[in-house]
């Protein structure tokens, strides 16, 4: 197989009215991030930044490669054991605990990849579900996840040995940061020629093949990554609210991930985080409607279905589209 270098080249992604560079969303997201826990509960804002992430590093794969996958709670799951187990039982520094557990998610996504990745479709989904399963089982029985109760009363320690995460401001801001690190990787990766190779094997993989990329690794790759920075954001997860649990790694989980980025937009670079940020607040403002929650909660997500099919980013990226091409049409026939 030839080397990436000696392969016909992508054709690099289009640009427009709608193309933003990386620094003008990371400049967005300060913005609002330093404005947000001064208007809202700090710890609700922690919990979105952390989904937030999740989503995103789940739309790498699903919404750039076209592969879904039903298992990612494995990935954030772990982390936020391994995470909550070293800052608690071996004393370290919460960031090298977080670092961690993201290297074993990223182990952990290899591994379940490798073996996944020869599949597609149904297949490849039902792979992911089933070694997940294997995942959360294990983290019911093994002695050190300490079962139901969960690793609880994490410390969150000093930042570097010197910056208290005890205080609300501090977690909050050191949260904005790996939120913001993990969005730029996110975005830095899906505008690189890898991240174009990832679209041309989503939208036809035989055409990828016959032009000499070997599409298993680069998936593989991909799959890989997704896989760490799921890590990132469940072991940042576990560090701000000082808990590691096996909803962290229950099936629901990976549910939510999904239904996050499809309420946002399907390989959209804006549409997990605000998929994140819908189906957060809904579930906060629905936590006090008992057993009708998952009820409200289907109602809602058929509607969104329904009525914005490419969702919310989707749908509104599409609509300005239309408008731009019906002016560009209205200009040339003024002329």
């Amino acid at each position: 197989m030839a080397h990436v270098a000696s392969h016909p080249p992508v054709p690099a992604q289009k640009t427009g009215l709608f193309a933003h560079t990386e620094l003008t969303y990371l400049v967005a997201f300060l913005i609002i991030g330093v404005v947000a826990p001064y208007v809202l509960y700090p710890i609700f804002v922690m919990k979105v930044l952390c989904f937030a992430l999740f989503a995103c590093a789940y739309n790498l794969i699903f919404g750039y490669v076209g592969l879904l996958a039903f298992g990612h709670a494995a990935f954030f799951g772990a982390a936020a054991y391994v995470t909550a187990h070293s800052a608690k039982f071996w004393g370290i520094t919460p960031e090298i605990a977080i670092l961690a557990g993201t290297a074993v998610a990223t182990v952990l996504g290899a591994a379940i990849g490798w073996l996944a990745i020869r599949r597609q479709g149904l297949y490849f989904a039902m792979i992911t579900l089933a070694l997940a399963q294997i995942v959360y089982f294990y983290a019911l029985q093994a002695p050190w996840t300490h079962g139901e109760d969960g690793i609880q009363s994490v410390p969150r320690g000093k930042l570097f040995g010197f910056i208290d995460l005890n205080d609300m401001m501090s977690m909050y801001f050191f949260v904005l940061a790996v939120f913001l690190i993990g969005f730029a990787i996110v975005h830095r990766t899906i505008r690189s020629p890898f991240g174009q190779v990832l679209k041309s094997i989503r939208d036809n993989e035989p055409r990828a093949l016959s032009l000499g990329y070997d599409t298993d690794r680069y998936k593989l790759m991909a799959f890989t990554l997704s896989a760490g920075l799921s890590g990132l954001a469940g072991g940042t997860k576990a560090i701000v609210f000082q808990l590691a649990s096996l909803t962290d790694v229950f099936l629901f989980t990976s549910a939510d991930v999904l239904l996050m980025v499809l309420i946002g937009g399907i390989g959209t670079i804006l549409g997990p985080v605000v998929g994140a940020v819908t189906l957060v607040t809904m579930q906060n403002y629905l936590a006090g409607a008992g057993s009708w929650v998952l009820i409200i909660q289907g109602a809602i997500f058929v509607a969104f279905i329904l009525m914005l099919r490419k969702g919310i980013v989707g749908t509104w990226l599409e609509y300005r589209e239309t408008r731009r091409r019906r002016h560009v049409e209205a200009a040339k026939k003024a002329k």
